[in-house]
């Protein structure tokens, strides 16, 4: 469950023992990769120097495919939006965001991570400096040039795969030793999402709820300072009717 620590750190829980995607997925054998390297189990969000530091706990950490950085079973996807505007799809992920959109991409992978962002207004995302991402035992440690604030989350793993170019492996419906086989051909990709109720939601509708702020508090103080203003206004004019009669 949610837990707020400070006023700038965010921490959330996930369920263990279901980076299965609906129950259904069965994970490639070749090379083998447990279901514990791909549970997403933690995630904290915190202001760092000029930028945000993001920690993902996983079940356990796996080097399959012999990455120097020591973990290469799954990828890390952790989308950040101030929970109005963004984009509304995740990306290549085949799901779906609700409660906003996100500005801002984080793709962690053993061989090399990326950031991008949204232009304002909408567009194709450009390209941001690399995060720089090491392990702590069985966490991530994600440091990243997003600026500091409060924002809403959707994070999600999946399998890594050398063989695709962006390093994702897609379910499909046939069975084999490397295939990721999941129910239908259109599954999502990922096989976990952070979630703390642990819902099948985001695999049976394709849709994901966002964890953190998930209203832009810059809304509502714009609002607050109108309401203030109108107050005044109405104060003002109330004063002067009253020295006029």
């Amino acid at each position: 469950m949610l837990t707020l620590l400070t006023a700038a750190l965010l921490s959330f829980s996930d369920p263990a023992g279901d980076a299965r995607g609906d129950g259904g997925y069965i994970l490639p054998t070749r090379p083998p990769v447990s279901a514990d390297a791909l549970d997403l189990r933690s995630f904290q969000a915190t202001p760092q120097a000029a930028g945000m530091r993001f920690t993902v706990g996983l079940g356990r950490i796996e080097n399959p495919w012999g990455a120097p950085s020591g973990f290469s079973a799954g990828v890390t996807d952790i989308f950040v939006g101030r929970g109005l505007g963004g984009e509304r799809t995740l990306d290549d992920l085949r799901l779906r965001t609700t409660g906003g959109g996100w500005t801002y991409h984080l793709r962690v992978t053993g061989f090399g991570s990326t950031l991008t962002q949204v232009p304002e207004g909408g567009g194709t995302p450009v390209p941001l400096p690399a995060p720089t991402v090491r392990l702590e035992g069985t966490r991530l440690v994600i440091d990243a040039a997003i600026p500091p604030g409060e924002y809403a989350y959707w994070v999600t793993s999946s399998v890594y795969s050398p063989l695709s170019p962006d390093g994702l492996l897609r379910p499909v419906t046939t069975p084999g030793p490397t295939h990721l086989q999941a129910g239908r051909a259109d599954a999502p990709v990922p096989v976990d999402v952070l979630l703390p109720s642990g819902e099948t939601t985001p695999f049976t509708q394709g849709t994901l709820a966002p964890v953190g702020q998930t209203r832009d508090t810059r809304v509502l103080i714009l609002a607050a300072l109108g309401g203030l203003g109108l107050l005044l206004v109405v104060g003002a004019t109330v004063t002067l009717w009253r020295r006029g009669g």
